[in-house]
Formats: structure tokens, C-alpha cells, sequence
């Protein structure tokens, strides 16, 4: 697992653990779900490009910054969703692009059935936010998309990782860098992450 990176922080392992409690509200686990990619933006976008350019503060004049690379957030519809918000609050000027996918729960395989993307795609971070990593056929079929548009500097976030979703989108993309919050056991026959934290998409909207 080469390209995983497990962002460690007490506070999202104490959160975490909220999202794994099945008596956790919709409410609340939209709540904790933001505050947990929010801690994770950081990690993310560490690398980014910046441009300095000369400030007026109260006193003197000094050196500021602001970030050259253009940002385009993918959330897989629709679970992705719950962690765009918290992306926007730090890079509001990033544009947004949308997949819509599901899993087809007989053959487990993905299914899409939307796709509406900006421009500039190969000049662009591209940032594909989904909160769980199951078998990774999702995954890696938004990130198949998106190379067929031109995307180049592309990066994976989500919440809850299995290591056969790892497993799988490094080896079909091994060029993509993966950030997670936790990296759990295994996959049960129905392709649910074990311990988890159930469906996401569900948990998150109530349905």
C-alpha cells in the first residue's frame, strides 16, 4: 500500500468513533463528517503551489501568498456530498465537478449514471472525495473518467478505507495518492467495510 497515507490525529480517532456508533444521529454524523475532512484538507493540499506577491499590513509592507494551483473537487454522488463542504470553507474558489454512482448490490460492481465536470481538467488538482473505500470499483472508475478528460494531478480522499479498495486502485492507478482517515479490517461477502461505520450515503441523509 505504497500510496495510502493514514492521516493520524487523536481527534479524528475520537471522531471516528462517533461515525461508528450506530446511535449516532444523520445530524450529528453530517456534523463529525465535515469536521473530519476539514482536518484532513490539510494533509491534501500540503503540496500546493503558492505565489507570492507584496502586502500592505498596518505597520510596513511584507510578503503574502496565495495558492497557484487551480482546485477542482469530484464528490462521488452522493455520499460524497457530506465532505464538499468542508473543502469549499478552505479553497472557496475551487470549482466543482460531479460523478453519480452506485454499486450494484448483486454484482458489486459500479454503475454509473451522471457526470457534469469543468474545464481545464489537466490544469487542475483534481480532488476526488468519497467517505468510504470498499471494493474500490467506484473509485477508481470516477478516476478512470476522469484521465479519459485529461486529468493528470489527481488525489483520492476519503474517510474509511478497506485494504482490497487500496489494493485495487493502486494498481489501476498507480499514480494516484490515496488519503484516509483509518484503514479497517476487510470487506464482509457483501462488499461492507468491516468494523466500518454502515452506509455512508445513507447514514448521511437519512434514508
Amino acid at each position: 500500500m505504497n500510496n495510502l497515507l493514514v492521516i493520524e490525529h487523536p481527534l479524528i480517532k475520537r471522531d471516528i468513533t462517533l461515525l461508528r456508533d450506530a446511535s449516532t444521529s444523520s445530524e450529528d454524523f453530517r456534523i463529525v463528517l465535515k469536521r473530519i475532512a476539514s482536518l484532513m484538507v490539510f494533509e491534501v493540499t500540503k503540496d500546493m503551489r503558492l505565489t507570492s506577491f507584496g502586502v500592505q499590513t498596518p505597520l510596513e509592507k511584507t510578503e503574502g501568498y496565495s495558492t497557484a494551483d487551480e482546485v477542482i473537487l469530484v464528490p462521488v454522488l452522493r455520499a460524497g456530498l457530506g465532505m464538499l463542504e468542508a473543502y469549499l470553507a478552505f479553497i472557496p474558489n475551487a470549482k466543482v465537478g460531479h460523478i453519480g454512482m452506485y454499486r450494484d448490490e448483486a454484482t458489486l460492481k459500479p454503475v454509473d449514471y451522471y457526470a457534469k465536470l469543468p474545464p481545464n481538467l489537466s490544469k487542475s488538482v483534481v480532488i476526488v472525495i468519497d467517505p468510504m473505500l470498499a471494493t474500490g470499483g467506484s473509485a477508481s472508475a470516477a478516476i478512470g473518467y476522469l484521465k479519459q478528460r485529461e486529468a493528470k494531478n489527481i488525489r483520492l480522499n476519503c474517510i474509511v478505507a478497506a485494504p482490497e479498495g487500496v489494493k485495487r486502485v493502486e494498481e489501476e492507478h498507480p499514480e494516484v495518492r490515496i488519503y484516509a482517515a483509518v484503514l479497517d479490517r476487510e470487506l464482509n461477502k457483501n462488499g461492507y467495510i468491516l468494523p466500518g461505520l454502515g452506509d455512508a450515503g445513507d447514514r448521511i441523509f437519512g434514508t
